[in-house]
């Protein structure tokens, strides 16, 4: 057939995609050559473009060829080596009685998160120890988001079924759908609707917020209209005229999400775990681990004794040591092959003969100690430490390295490669480790380091041709091995040191991840050379076939000690050719007639798929194969199949020989070759629920929850081991007890370099008996090793303490959940078999944590089904669950440097929240069984009972109050006698006209230095009254308004609100203050300012020419249509016809104004305020802040409800103080403008809100520099006060405090208030008050109500800032909410407020005054139950203090917790939901804002990503363990949401509920949403 040219490039994708299914089918042997050309043919026919055949060059191989490597390049993909007929049978099993389970709902993700990003980046980085990819085509796509307007996917649930909410379009357009997944098993909308109508809440006390956001900033701008029917569906109004977002009106959320938490509901409903007895009575005892189980299994044998080996017979005819092993077949047989090296062609082509070693090791040795070092550097003398850096492909410049090492008595530190020699980016997961072998190198003093020509070059270098420095590494210089000139003639090397001196540095990995170095002493190496020659029979002349690593453990042991120390051939396989040609081991035995193997189970596994393209291997000469993993139990499979395969080639079963070795105490055991007695094998058929207790029970042969273990031979010549415990002193096991075996030998290692504490726990063990009796006076080692032994002194291994994992009192091995992961099927859902399992301590317990590489080609519906069936697996067959699944893309994972996971950089990446996994699925409610015991409520505890109790134990009652306001106080000033702010104006504008009350300012700074601010408009007595007659004349007479009647005033922040309501009181109208739309966000806002015109009933809307504009705008008349509104009055246009007379009400009780907010929870109300209310407010302030005609106070604040209204249009009025007003969008655009105005007009007292200081926060961080070069000066505030209607905010505080120090501002200057909706003004900072008090609660005690003071740094503290000092004639108590009884001041409780500045009542629609009584009029069932109090609604405690108020009492100090209606009761317990953000937001440093909010009884938390949407899913298990930690709370829902999601008032609150039902209602857009299960 003749070739076929066509550019594959140029072909449509859809044939691409054939044409590589195509080459995929003949690369795994399913389809023929011929078949393959047949196909290929016809579907390139029609680009077919037929030239004349060309011979292959001698490089191209042929196309038989190439499918043949690319068969054998799949046999070390499939890596099936824990396959397990039995365990298989079990999982399936297992499977099928869990069929009829519990469906999961699937997570939500949009169809932008992918892993084909992450694919590309990994495969951009080259290594030698990388996989190759299964698909030659690149299938990776780029993760960037590439702003705002993305590709959505479809909605943020993957869930669809009959009945799902209609589309939603919100201002981004329509959102294409994906592809919908069926779940079986959901439930009907009706379920829904019960579960909904049966958690209702009750009637909370109305809280009322702010809905609408004039704030100009990015932050908050891009807040508001995501979802824009979510804000008109939760603020709705109550039977009572109150708007409320708080009611779970179930049927009306008909979305995919609340059927996805239905249906995890009913998942939780049937949870497959014990009972909870172990549940704690109080949460202040600290978590315990769980008990273990009482009816476990116990160990019944005796105590087991220590059993020796037998004794060490060394042969006559051996080496003294392997200096002169080296030196004797380095002279007579120094033709005789050392080492042999297979190229990447699989030919042994390389050779170093005995001779040749002897001849370089002397080079080297003499030119380390007499030739380097003479340019400066420090030379290398016998005792230093030098590393040998040489790659895997080279043990024959690393053997000469290490010798000549040996020789100039000089300790070698055999290291890897590090994987940035290839490439200057240094990618993580190709380095893993590499930093801590760089901390151990400067730990050891190193610095030199001998490498070969060929690696040196390929490591990267510094523009002076120097290697550059690695990460992590101390400063090398680098000295090569090759092409050394030979030492004088006379030369000899160096006496022997000591034999107790180190010989060499062997480097390993704790348990914990650290890179730690063990020191082999001399005679250690001699010893060890002795032992493994006796016990595996070695003599001169054998050939050895050696797969492994030859730097480290068993390579290391036998490739480069043992085979010089015999005068052995050693022929070394790289692990890159193994990747390509996985039978090249088996080759080379047939080959060299080899008698010695060394190999692990992989490569048997390798060799066994590959079994049939070589049919000509004979292993008649093999006496030993050495399987150095042996003491993995589940090598047995391995062993087995590899023996029924090849026994017929020549294999003798005796000749497999299981080996267990230790970095710490080196070989173990081995099983002896040729030794077929029954007495020295043996195999066992085990318990796996008896194993994870720590006991040997034999179970039956059938049993589907067995695990068969082979022996590891005996215990070494020489040596003797003993078992002791796992966990606390060395104890000595029984001998049907699982514990650590230990070994005391002459060559085990003898420690930890510089590590003395940790060396002598584990090097330098003593047992005894569990009676305190001494077990002897050797020296035991630790291996790590868990097993126990058996009969004859046979080894058995079941596991290591490194793969350990004690859940709930029982003990997993992570090979065994490995080996039942895999065996789920479809079993080639997992790439390469490349598992990582490891725990986690979360809880006082360890949690399983399962991640696996899936294969490219799998969808996100196979993806959670393989994931549901593995936790079902794991569950059914070791009886424990899984925490948390995860799935990463194909050839991910962190590697060794041969290829294999780096648990511990895996573990690291997950716990950092850098793996960016493609799939979570996390379980924390069937994993955390030691949750403490719900809180239970006591009712019938009296609130006279409580009070008693107080009494008789002495508690001070929790109660504060403010100076009292006296008769003096209201005479001091002539004016103070009107009684009316419309007088007060009056009479300012006849005694100071010219004086100014207001200043304007824009963001505008003017000149050069002094920089100045640009007052856009000044207003004095005279001009304000003035404007305001003009006003009420038109009121009056264009709007022909009566007394009484409602006027909305919608202005942007500026001194034409003052005058409007000052117009409306002139002409005795009720203003009403609300904030015009958001001109970018009209659908949204504009409905909320149409239901406040509505609710308040206003007749007529003042407003200027700006906002008028924005109300007839299409897009606006399309909302509200114009005729809707009521009579529209433009202030810009004013008539010049002045009142007759100011209207004075008949009584200062009458309503002053109308004061409408929304809260947090979404409920809007509107509280009266009287003339007296106001009046009373005014003078408190001016009391507290001492304002006088003569002050300038700055204003930097929104002026549309409660104490920032009141500061911006009241007090300046009363007090005759000169405002500056400045508004928050002009701090948006020049967040320089309110320092320069304060320095400016030096300025004592200025009030700010949260919003506006955070945006100085962030926008001037890096220029107060700049600021201070510019002549700004903050040394002048005496207060800097925060308005708000919240816990004060610390860490945003703190941190304003301390950036803007440089510029003068004064730590004690800033402070906080607090208003509410019954009491808009409560607590302010005044001028002569006491410091702010800052204590520290704990959080524990905080959620049960009551209040315990902890020091500074205590665990689980709360730091909680006074908010203000009280307003004069304020009183405060603090009483039980639900009792209404006096709280003592140990307990937390609602905030109880008598001022004559209360609120007078709700404004509702329909006059109903159903809570008037219950919110503004209650009284204490215990204490002073005369007076009458007014309910804030928000928590909070009163501590007395050790500071002095001005009248000399010691000072209450009053602090706010939270909102009562915002806090969540879970598991009986009282959380605010802002403690749980801030556990949140801390968790990971891309989490730019966090909410939660509770539906049914589940805690959702949505949190924002900044940062690329592939690492979405990283936040889930790290959001999850961290609530788990702090407020011991399961995290039912994590959602994943853009910056700019979760919604803010212009107050800076987050609107939680408008946030839930945007959520329920499929309006977020998440980039993931995780449930948990």
């Amino acid at each position: 057939m003749a070739d076929i040219n066509v550019d594959v490039s140029q072909l449509p994708e859809d044939v691409r995609r054939k044409l590589a299914e195509l080459t995929l089918e003949l690369s795994e042997g399913d389809i023929t050559q011929k078949g393959y050309d047949k196909k290929k043919s016809k579907l390139l026919a029609p680009y077919n473009i037929q030239q004349p055949p060309q011979n292959t060059g001698p490089s191209a191989p042929s196309p038989q060829t190439a499918a043949q490597r690319k068969a054998h390049r799949r046999l070390t993909r499939e890596d099936n080596r824990y396959h397990s007929e039995i365990r298989t049978e079990a999982v399936m099993q297992a499977l099928a009685m869990s069929k009829r389970g519990p469906v999961m709902p699937l997570p939500s993700k949009r169809t932008s998160v992918n892993y084909q990003g992450q694919q590309r980046h990994r495969e951009r980085q080259d290594s030698s120890s990388d996989d190759d990819s299964i698909f030659g085509e690149d299938v990776s796509r780029d993760f960037n988001r590439g702003g705002r307007f993305r590709d959505s996917g479809a909605s943020s649930s993957s869930f669809s079924d009959a009945g799902a909410s209609p589309h939603h379009q919100g201002g981004r357009g329509e959102r294409p759908h994906s592809a919908a997944y069926a779940i079986p098993g959901n439930t009907s909308r009706q379920a829904l609707a019960d579960v909904l109508q049966s958690s209702r809440h009750s009637q909370p006390i109305p809280q009322q917020p702010d809905v609408t956001n004039n704030a100009k900033s990015m932050r908050q701008a891009d807040r508001v209209g995501h979802y824009a029917p979510a804000h008109l569906s939760s603020v709705r109004m109550t039977s009572t005229g109150h708007v409320s977002g708080l009611q779970d009106d179930g049927p009306r959320h008909q979305g995919k999400v609340s059927a996805k938490i239905q249906q995890l509901l009913n998942t939780l409903k049937r949870p497959k775990r014990k009972p909870l007895k172990d549940y704690f009575v109080e949460e202040d005892d600290a978590l315990e681990a769980p008990q273990p189980d009482p009816n476990a299994p116990k160990p019944e044998g005796s105590t087991l004794t220590p059993v020796p080996g037998e004794q060490l017979v060394v042969p006559s005819g051996l080496p003294r040591n392997l200096e002169a092993a080296l030196q004797r077949y380095g002279s007579s047989t120094y033709k005789a092959n050392a080492v042999t090296v297979l190229d990447q062609n699989g030919k042994p082509s390389i050779n170093l003969t005995y001779g040749k070693l002897l001849s370089r090791t002397h080079k080297i040795a003499y030119t380390m100690l007499h030739k380097v070092g003479q340019k400066g550097e420090g030379g290398i003398k016998p005792g230093d430490r030098v590393a040998l850096v040489y790659p895997n492909n080279d043990p024959i410049s690393f053997s000469c390295g290490f010798y000549g090492c040996l020789l100039a008595g000089v300790v070698p530190v055999p290291v890897e490669v590090p994987s940035s020699r290839r490439t200057v980016v240094v990618d993580d997961s190709k380095d893993a480790g590499g930093q801590g072998i760089g901390f151990l190198l400067g730990s050891l003093n190193v610095q030199w380091a001998l490498t070969s020509e060929a690696c040196h070059k390929g490591m990267s270098k510094s523009s002076n041709g120097d290697v550059a420095n690695f990460k992590g590494w101390p400063k090398l210089s680098w000295f090569i091995t090759d092409h050394l000139s030979k030492p004088p003639k006379d030369w000899h090397p160096p006496p022997k040191q000591s034999e107790d001196c180190p010989a060499y540095v062997e480097y390993t990995q704790s348990k914990e991840g650290s890179t730690v170095g063990v020191k082999v002493t001399r005679s250690a190496m001699l010893c060890h050379c002795q032992t493994l020659t006796v016990a595996s029979n070695y003599t001169e002349g054998e050939v050895m076939v050696c797969v492994l690593d030859f730097k480290r453990d068993v390579g290391l042991w036998h490739g480069i000690l043992c085979s010089v120390f015999n005068g052995m051939h050693v022929i070394f396989i790289p692990y890159s050719l193994m990747k390509i040609d996985p039978a090249s081991w088996m080759k080379m035995i047939t080959k060299y007639k080899a008698s010695v193997g060394i190999v692990k189970s992989r490569d048997m596994h390798w060799g066994l798929l590959a079994q049939k393209d070589h049919k000509d291997v004979n292993f008649s000469s093999l006496r030993l194969l050495l399987v150095a993993d042996g003491a993995n139990p589940w090598s047995l499979t391995s062993c087995d199949a590899f023996l029924n395969a090849f026994q017929s080639k020549g294999l003798k079963s005796e000749a497999i020989c299981p080996y267990a070795s230790s970095s710490e105490a080196l070989t173990v055991s081995i099983r002896r070759p040729g030794k077929t007695s029954a007495s020295k094998t043996g195999r066992g058929i085990l318990s796996m629920q008896g194993l994870s207790h720590g006991v040997v029970r034999v179970d039956s042969e059938n049993s589907l929850t067995s695990l068969t273990l082979q022996d590891c031979g005996q215990v070494m010549p020489g040596a003797v081991m003993v078992v002791i415990k796992i966990d606390g002193p060395p104890v000595l096991c029984k001998t049907d007890e699982v514990g650590e075996l230990c070994v005391c030998s002459g060559y085990a290692g003898t420690g930890y370099w510089g590590l003395q504490g940790i060396t002598s726990n584990t090097f330098q063990v003593q047992p005894f008996h569990g009676d305190g009796r001494s077990a002897g006076d050797k020296m035991y080692v630790r291996t790590g090793l868990l097993g126990f032994l058996g009969p004859g002194g046979l080894v058995f291994v079941c596991g290591s303490k490194e793969g350990l994992m004690s859940v709930s009192g029982r003990r997993h091995n992570t090979d065994d959940i490995i080996a039942t992961v895999l065996a789920v099927e479809p079993m080639k859902f997992i790439y390469r078999g490349r598992i990582a399992v490891f725990s986690i301590p979360v809880l006082k317990d360890e949690r399983i944590v399962i991640i696996a590489e899936q294969r490219p080609d799998c969808t996100e519906e196979e993806s959670f089904q393989w994931m549901s069936r593995v936790l079902q697996a794991v569950d059914s067959i070791h009886q424990v669950g899984v925490y948390c699944l995860a799935l990463v893309p194909p050839n991910y994972l962190p590697k060794t440097p041969l290829g294999g996971i780096h648990l511990h950089e895996t573990k690291k990446k997950f716990l950092d929240g850098s793996l960016h996994p493609a799939n979570v699925l996390m379980c924390p409610h069937t994993c955390v069984t030691n949750l403490p015991k719900p809180r239970e409520h006591r009712p019938d505890v009296t609130p006279s009972a409580v009070h008693v109790g107080n009494i008789v134990q002495g508690a001070r009652m929790a109660w504060a109050q403010g100076r009292e306001l006296s008769i003096s106080d209201e005479d001091s000033d002539s004016a103070r006698k009107h009684q009316f702010l419309t007088e007060i104006l009056r009479w300012r504008s006849q005694t100071t006209p010219d004086h100014n009350l207001y200043t304007l300012l824009n963001s505008k700074i003017q000149g050069k230095w002094p920089y100045q601010v640009q007052a856009q408009l000044t207003m004095t007595c005279s001009q304000l009254h003035k404007r305001a007659e003009r006003i009420g004349s038109m009121l009056v007479e264009k709007g022909k308004l009566n007394t009484g009647d409602h006027v909305a005033l919608i202005y942007h922040p500026g001194i034409e609100l003052v005058a409007a309501f000052y117009g409306c009181l002139y002409v005795g109208c009720v203003p009403v203050t609300i904030r015009p739309p958001h001109p970018q966000n009209i659908s949204t806002t504009l409905p909320t300012v149409k239901m406040i015109v509505d609710v308040s009933k206003a007749s007529a809307i003042l407003t200027s020419s700006i906002v008028l504009k924005l109300l007839r705008l299409k897009e606006s008349t399309g909302i509200v249509e114009t005729k809707a509104w009521p009579t529209i009055l433009d202030t810009d246009d004013l008539p010049k016809k002045k009142l007759a007379a100011i209207y004075r009400a008949p009584t200062p009780e009458m309503i002053c104004y109308l004061d409408f907010s929304v809260s947090t929870t979404g409920m809007l109300a509107g509280v009266k305020m009287s003339h007296a209310a106001a009046t009373a407010l005014c003078r408190s302030i001016k009391l507290q802040c001492e304002f006088y005609p003569s002050r300038d106070v700055a204003l930097c604040l929104d002026p549309y409800c409660g104490l920032g209204f009141g500061l911006w249009c009241l007090t300046s009025i009363y007090s005759g103080h000169h405002s500056i007003l400045i508004a928050p969008s002009e701090v948006e655009t020049n967040p320089a403008v309110w320092h320069t105005a304060v320095s400016n007009y030096k300025v004592r007292d200025t009030f700010c809100s949260y919003g506006v200081m955070e945006l100085c926060t962030r926008g001037l961080g890096t220029s107060t520099t700049t600021l201070k070069a510019r002549g700004v000066n903050l040394s002048c505030v005496r207060t800097c006060c925060v308005i708000a209607e919240e816990r004060p905010r610390i860490h945003l505080t703190t941190s304003f405090t301390k950036l803007f120090a440089n510029l003068g501002l004064s730590p004690r200057a800033v402070s906080t208030s607090f208003g509410c909706r019954v009491n808009l003004g409560m607590c302010l900072q005044g001028a002569s008050c006491p410091d702010p008090t800052t204590v520290y609660v704990d959080l524990r005690a905080l959620r049960n109500d009551r209040v315990t003071l902890v020091e500074k740094g205590s665990p689980h503290s709360l730091c909680v800032m006074e908010s203000g000092k009280l307003l004069p004639g304020v009183k405060v108590v603090i009483a039980n909410p639900d009792t209404k009884g006096q709280c003592a001041d140990s307990h937390l409780g609602e905030i109880w407020v008598h001022s004559p500045h209360n609120a007078t009542g709700y404004f509702t629609i329909y006059g109903d005054e159903s809570l008037h009584a219950d919110h503004f009029d209650s009284h204490l069932a215990t204490g002073d139950a005369r007076l009458s109090y007014a309910r804030t609604g928000f928590l909070g405690f009163v501590r007395r203090t050790e500071l002095t108020q001005s009248d000399g009492e010691r000072h209450d100090a009053i602090f706010v917790v939270g909102a009562l209606d915002e806090t969540v009761m879970l598991r009986g317990m009282r959380y605010h939901p802002i403690d749980i953000e801030n556990t949140v937001s801390r968790s990971h440093r891309k989490i730019c804002e966090c909410a939660v909010f509770t539906w049914t009884n589940l805690l959702v938390v949505v949190v924002e990503l900044e940062g690329n949407e592939n690492e979405a899913l990283d936040l889930v298990p790290l959001v999850t363990n961290v609530v788990l930690e702090d407020h011991y709370l399961i995290v039912g829902v994590v959602v994943v949401v853009d910056p700019g999601i979760i919604p803010i008032n212009s107050r800076g609150e987050k609107q939680r509920m408008h946030l839930r039902d945007g959520f329920l209602a499929d309006q977020l857009d998440p980039i993931y949403v995780a449930y948990n299960m």
